[in-house]
């Protein structure tokens, strides 16, 4: 499964923002009522950088979940920004991830069983 298959699948596309004088109060609370966990932020000096990744890791739309998912447990990042022709697309979250790999697994292990009962 690739990183875009996994973008199609999840229920709030787009990328959340905030500016870069938001606070961290400000950015909880949008956190909060989007149910995400994560928010990209624009711009040059900010409230929230004392808190923020300043080396961000990204993927592409073709990387394999596979990929993404051992480069962001490595890493120890629970996002990563998906970027397509040098344009960021979506962030992407580790139980995203996950669950794309679970679902590839459970394939692959029906297909095996198949496989050794003859089905």
């Amino acid at each position: 499964m690739q990183v875009h298959q996994i973008l199609q699948s999840k229920l709030v596309p787009g990328v959340a923002t905030v500016m870069p004088d938001t606070t961290v109060a400000q950015a909880a609370a949008e956190l909060a009522a989007r149910r995400i966990g994560a928010l990209v932020v624009s711009g040059e000096t900010c409230a929230v950088e004392g808190i923020m990744t300043r080396e961000v890791q990204t993927c592409a739309l073709t990387d394999s979940a596979h990929e993404v998912l051992s480069r962001m447990t490595e890493r120890r990042f629970r996002h990563m920004p998906v970027i397509d022709k040098g344009r960021l697309v979506a962030p992407v979250s580790i139980g995203d991830v996950v669950k794309a790999r679970l679902s590839e697994l459970s394939m692959e292990n029906d297909a095996l069983e198949g496989m050794i009962m003859g089905f």
